[in-house]
């Protein structure tokens, strides 16, 4: 396609997206609990027939989006989630799409916000000694990282409990730091507008389950591609095991001691299963699963110097690890069709891109507080970051190809927006040999 038909398209594109924005503000605002029960908890089994057009009309309508033709690969037929999207993580191109702006429940995906919204505020090295204030209101059954009370710890522990074990204890202490819960969701709710993703209610930061806490699949991928620019962000969603603190006890010789323990992530494209290889070319992001959202999933891949990300919520198919089963042929088919398919719509981006050259996130270096011992991008001691074998294409480790270059978000005439091609996704993760 030339490229002033391609800008043109892209900026009525984004244009119209702009335009829904303000049409959609009223119907986010009401997602909150309504009397006749939460949306999050009893979603329908059908998409509605009306939803976002954020990104381009055609991710607004039910069922897939897809522009097969000649030379483009048919997509996976044994995809069952309710809702699922694939798109270029540097361009922003939606190539296929299915129900992406259906507003389900999100689970632990929701971290994902969490993070890109709180990972600047707090340098890694600070410290934090746990009151019990800190770890009320959890919901029955959250998953846990093991927080112990009156003990103290980094942020970079907190962090490495809520993308490894998403952990809702390392939520709720991070969210104590930052004023408390309330604020802390505010805060996120305030980002997900600014970020454009207005099909989100965030009702608690970890992503258990509320009456009116609301995604989208279109919104997930958004969040993730904001939160990848962040180094930290990075880093974190990319580690497959590392140390964590244990309890502070007394050994034989009455001696206080404190022993760290394993902790390993959760995402089991990641990290692997018995029933689910390491996806190779894997980089991250976050997994979810509750009783009203089911199983949910984002993912970011490269390989062949594509990155893609896939969004996947609610298989409806009962099989052990399904989202990831399902994730991974969605991307397969992703690599395989990217350059040849034309896209559905697009990732639009932030609003304060309407300022020239900027990006996602609170500071250009994307550290955790801006500052902090994470300037190598490590893990910390013990950490080990993502890893797998020789792609298929050649390329080997999982990692993100150093010094991705790319442009900036910049402003065009008419409000309208233009991403370039190349969105920088700088070190997504370092390569390294698979332990």
């Amino acid at each position: 396609m030339p490229a002033q038909k391609k800008t043109a398209r892209r900026s009525l594109l984004v244009t119209s997206a702009v335009l829904s924005s303000l049409a959609l503000a009223a119907p986010v605002a009401v997602a909150a609990p309504s009397p006749s029960g939460s949306p999050s908890a009893s979603p329908s089994a059908t998409p509605p027939a009306s939803m976002s057009s954020v990104g381009g009309a055609r991710l607004g309508q039910p069922g897939t989006q897809v522009n097969l033709a000649s030379g483009v690969p048919v997509l996976p037929k044994d995809v069952s989630a309710r809702s699922w999207i694939v798109a270029d993580a540097e361009t922003g191109d939606v190539l296929a799409a299915h129900n992406a702006h259906w507003r389900l429940a999100p689970a632990s995906t929701l971290k994902m916000l969490f993070a890109d919204t709180l990972l600047p505020k707090f340098p890694r090295t600070a410290k934090h000694k746990v009151v019990p204030s800190d770890l009320a209101g959890i919901g029955s059954g959250s998953s846990m990282v093991g927080i112990k009370e009156d003990e103290t710890y980094t942020v970079h522990d907190l962090w490495l409990g809520v993308f490894l074990q998403s952990g809702n204890d390392a939520v709720h202490v991070l969210s104590a730091m930052n004023k408390g819960v309330d604020n802390t969701v505010k805060e996120m709710n305030e980002h997900a507008e600014e970020l454009q993703a207005l099909d989100t209610h965030v009702v608690s930061p970890d992503g258990y389950d509320a009456e009116g806490q609301v995604s989208s699949a279109y919104d997930l991928t958004l969040i993730a591609r904001s939160g990848l620019q962040k180094k930290d962000f990075r880093e974190y969603s990319s580690t497959v095991t590392a140390k964590f603190p244990g309890e502070t006890k007394k050994n034989k010789k009455g001696k206080p001691v404190r022993k760290s323990f394993e902790i390993r992530n959760t995402n089991r494209l990641l990290a692997g299963d018995s029933d689910v290889p390491v996806y190779q070319g894997i980089a991250g992001v976050k997994n979810g699963n509750t009783t009203n959202a089911g199983a949910t999933f984002t993912g970011v891949a490269e390989r062949g110097g594509k990155v893609l990300l896939v969004t996947v919520m609610n298989p409806e198919k009962p099989e052990h690890n399904e989202v990831y089963k399902e994730t991974a042929r969605l991307f397969d088919w992703g690599f395989k069709a990217a350059g040849k398919v034309q896209p559905v719509g697009e990732l639009v981006p932030p609003k304060s891109a309407e300022q020239a050259g900027s990006q996602p996130g609170a500071n250009p270096s994307g550290e955790a507080g801006g500052s902090g011992s994470g300037a190598g991008g490590t893990a910390g001691t013990g950490s080990k970051p993502a890893a797998s074998g020789p792609a298929a294409d050649g390329s080997s480790g999982i990692g993100i190809a150093l010094g991705i270059t790319g442009g900036v978000l910049v402003l065009l005439a008419g409000g309208a927006f233009l991403v370039n091609r190349r969105w920088p996704l700088p070190d997504l993760v370092r390569r390294r040999t698979r332990p």
